[in-house]
């Protein structure tokens, strides 16, 4: 009897997916048991599991290290698709790149408001100073429209990011489904934050699942409370090999 996981192809936001969400973006911590889990749940699925996330492809291999999966970083503007690596070239985006030091001298005095320098792209991050929301928002408006058409804001929770226009979390799976392991499959997305929605349209447009970890407005299919949550469907999938997220539960 063929294995009906064979049937899926499954994607994986990290922060505030994967893994809990921290004050400050350098903390994120990897469970240590999760590497294994998703490499078991990766043999299941044949080889259709990939990580689809805004942290550029080298940050995640080093939480994940010595494990490698396939991934997007950078919400797409770089990939690895059954090993083959396409990477996104800072030096192509010189504009951005003058943003960048702009920024930092801007927010120098800022206490709590952190850029974050992805190298393709650029989040501004306000958690630690919840009071400077509306100095980073419209820092962050400012610096888009300085740069035109070609970039535009991605937000999220407590964080605004600038980055190129043709990058997006929908586009990106639409491109994984087009490759093999996991052309011709059901796409599963689980994610947690504004930057998810659009690739849980897009899988939701194939006939796929999308699963929403935490509160908030959601075109999401099936909801999960927290991370842990997730991680426990993937350790029971992967152990069992039974698909989760028949509701809002494993």
């Amino acid at each position: 009897m063929p294995d009906m996981n064979e049937n899926y192809a499954l994607f994986l936001d990290f922060d505030g997916t994967l893994v809990d969400i921290v004050e400050r973006p350098d903390a994120v911590a990897v469970e240590p048991e999760l590497p294994r889990i998703l490499t078991r749940l990766k043999e299941r699925l044949g080889g259709a599991l990939a990580i689809i996330s805004g942290r550029p492809v080298a940050f995640l291999d080093g939480r994940f290290a010595p494990h490698r999966f396939d991934m997007a970083g950078l919400h797409g503007l770089e990939h690895r698709i059954a090993g083959r690596l396409s990477m996104c070239d800072p030096e192509e985006h010189p504009a951005l790149r003058e943003t960048v030091a702009r920024l930092n001298r801007i927010v120098a005095d800022k206490d709590g408001v952190l850029i974050e320098d992805k190298g393709c792209s650029v989040a501004i991050h306000w958690r630690l100073a919840p009071h400077e929301k509306d100095f980073a928002l419209a820092t962050a408006r400012a610096a888009v429209e300085a740069l035109g058409d070609n970039y535009r804001i991605q937000y999220g929770k407590a964080v605004a990011e600038i980055l190129p226009s043709a990058a997006g979390k929908g586009k990106v799976i639409e491109r994984f489904l087009e490759e093999s392991p996991y052309r011709g499959r059901h796409p599963i997305f689980v994610g947690d934050d504004l930057t998810d929605e659009n690739g849980f349209k897009t899988v939701n447009a194939h006939g796929g699942l999308s699963v929403r970890i935490g509160p908030g407005e959601t075109v999401a299919k099936v909801r999960l409370g927290t991370p842990a949550d997730l991680r426990h469907c993937l350790s029971t999938w992967a152990l069992e090999g039974s698909l989760p997220f028949r509701g809002d539960d494993c």
